[in-house]
């Protein structure tokens, strides 16, 4: 079973990441990318890495994500633009260079990380946790007693970021002297 829920895991990842590169939508590619979060979601949890797969779907897919729309559909970015226009000259055969020279380190990882998680294994590196909580009860402990201070900072700086995202754009669409019903209406 654990076979199959991998191959169908890996199988909607593959599908997002592949949405996620050729859409040519904005707003369509955030959601391929929400769809590759969950699915690597589902690998977590196959795992057993619970408070992973939880912080994945919380953090990543329902918080980060959601804000890429948000910000997108604010700033109206998901208009459709000129595609065969370079605005930095030389940007697709840099980019080309680059993502080749990514696969090559990527590739020398793989292969230089199976013999280090191999090594890992034979000095007893994967050992279980010592006591009776589980991971996600201590790491709940410590989150909600002794960071609860940087957790409600982190919040309020997010709340902080989204509010003057909306209070700039709103400041730019009315520099004109329209109000934003009379910029909406022109633009469609």
């Amino acid at each position: 079973m654990a076979e199959a829920v991998f191959v169908v895991s890996a199988v909607i990842i593959l599908a997002g990441a592949v949405g996620v590169v050729a859409s040519r939508n904005p707003v369509h590619a955030a959601l391929f990318l929400v769809q590759t979060l969950v699915g690597v979601a589902v690998l977590f949890v196959l795992n057993d890495a619970h408070f992973l797969a939880a912080v994945q779907v919380v953090v990543y897919a329902g918080a980060i994500v959601i804000l890429f729309l948000f910000v997108i559909m604010l700033l109206g970015v998901d208009k459709a633009e000129e595609l065969r226009i370079e605005p930095i000259f030389g940007q697709r055969p840099l980019a080309a260079v680059v993502g080749v020279s990514l696969a090559a380190v990527l590739g020398t990882v793989v292969v230089t990380g199976a013999d280090v998680l191999t090594g890992l294994r034979r000095a007893g590196g994967d050992r279980a946790l010592d006591g009776d909580a589980t991971d996600i009860e201590r790491m709940g402990r410590v989150l909600f007693s002794e960071y609860a201070f940087a957790v409600e900072i982190t919040a309020a700086l997010l709340t902080v970021a989204v509010v003057g995202a909306v209070v700039l754009t709103r400041r730019a669409s009315r520099s004109d002297g329209s109000t934003a019903a009379e910029t909406a209406a022109q633009e469609t």
